[in-house]
């Protein structure tokens, strides 16, 4: 699981391509929960929270919503 600074420093292709490869994993776990019982039920949970934190920070930069960096000033 990427920490929200490491996906910051991503560019949007690779953003995008990070959704891309988690929509098709949890496609993939959620076929095989339908077949037989999940080994890390977690692991579906885990998935989708980090998609989303994905997608938000991809909407902040469609938005230009930039929150500061941990341990630096906000100079105004």
């Amino acid at each position: 699981m990427m920490k929200s600074e490491r996906l910051r420093e991503m560019s949007r292709e690779e953003l995008t391509h990070q959704i891309r490869e988690l929509e098709g994993e949890l496609f993939n776990l959620r076929v095989r929960r339908a077949l037989q019982p999940p080994d890390n039920p977690v692991r579906l949970r885990l998935l989708r929270r980090q998609l989303a934190r994905v997608r938000t920070i991809l909407r902040e930069g469609e938005l230009g919503i930039v929150p500061p960096a941990a341990g630096k000033k906000l100079v105004v």
